[in-house]
């Protein structure tokens, strides 16, 4: 690990390790409060490194101080499940080298309610294998990827944690992109760091200059979501249909795609009535393909409810607001939350 000024959470994440590993290293970049005092009392090695707003050089220094064969990497403000067992690390740890691949579940505020989104994120590491990149750093490995059913939790992306954070991304992403300007992951990267903060304008550049470079199929579908939900803060309707339509072929099979589909859809009706009658039928359907597909955190950024209760919860509303009662209230049961 390694942490900076994270004494409210850190043991929580410690303790969420302790029976899934049998080293415990955290490198301390320059703290201010009882981090590392908390760190060794819950059984890590703690050691101090300078910051350099490079977090691959700290993720190296890091790694510099493990023996072990493999080395599992978290942050601070996340935490294993509860369900989480040493059997799911042990079917990759006793198999061929491997970069493991874990699910991060991410909580955010929406509209006054707290959801969750997914993330495959390379954090098992065997031996050797080093960081590169100043932020939003990956691993440097030829070596295949293989997924590993074993639940990272993660609440970086509260409100509050947002504000203790803001503008310390921005300027690392732009130093980065300073060395390498074409680069699709950084740019997709300072777009979901301006629409967090609800900056959907630059976002929005930013996504679309990432979807002309290209980009990874691993990432891709997050970008392609979150492009057209910007689309639609911009009221560029027609463009995000446009979009739609060329990457439909790609994902046939993700809710998330359709969830957000329906919502320009409705965005459109909403602000041209003289086309509702086109445009509802279609936002119906694509809200209705979501209940087909169901859930899909397989799916890089996938939120959940896309595939059940939000998509329910729209059609609901859809209903409602045609003045046909008893298809809403069938959506109504299906719209409660788990």
């Amino acid at each position: 690990m390694i942490v900076r000024d994270e004494a409210a959470r850190i043991a929580r994440c410690l303790d969420s390790a302790r029976a899934l590993v049998d080293d415990i290293v955290v490198l301390d970049t320059g703290s201010l409060d009882a981090t590392p005092a908390i760190a060794a009392a819950h059984g890590a090695r703690v050691f101090s490194f300078d910051w350099c707003d490079d977090f691959a050089a700290a993720r190296n220094a890091a790694l510099d101080r493990s023996d072990a064969d493999w080395n599992l990497v978290l942050d601070g403000d996340e935490w294993f499940d509860a369900g989480s067992t040493r059997a799911a690390l042990d079917e990759v740890l006793n198999a061929e080298p491997c970069i493991g691949v874990l699910p991060v579940t991410s909580s955010f505020d929406l509209q006054g309610r707290v959801e969750s989104a997914v993330q495959w994120l390379p954090r098992l590491l065997p031996r050797g294998v080093r960081y590169a990149g100043r932020i939003h750093e990956q691993p440097v490995s030829s070596l295949p990827r293989a997924r590993i059913a074993l639940t990272v939790r993660h609440d970086g992306y509260r409100r509050a944690a947002l504000e203790r954070k803001h503008g310390r991304n921005d300027a690392l992403l732009r130093r980065a992109l300073q060395d390498a300007p074409d680069d699709p992951y950084l740019l997709y990267q300072l777009g979901k760091n301006d629409e967090v903060y609800g900056a959907y304008g630059p976002a929005l550049k930013n996504y679309l200059t990432a979807l002309a470079q290209g980009g990874e199929e691993s990432w891709r579908h997050d970008l392609v979501v979150r492009t057209l939900f910007c689309l639609k803060k911009a009221g560029r309707h027609a463009d995000a249909v446009a979009l739609a339509e060329g990457e439909g072929g790609r994902w046939e099979a993700s809710p998330d795609f359709y969830f957000v589909l329906g919502d320009v859809l409705l965005d459109w009706a909403a602000g041209a009535p003289d086309q509702a009658g086109e445009l509802l039928p279609v936002a119906e359907g694509c809200w209705q393909r979501c209940l087909e597909l169901g859930e899909r955190a397989d799916l890089d950024g996938a939120v959940a409810g896309r595939g059940s209760y939000l998509a329910a919860h729209n059609l609901t509303v859809l209903y409602e607001s045609l003045g046909m009662a008893e298809e809403a209230l069938r959506y109504r049961m299906l719209a409660a939350r788990p």
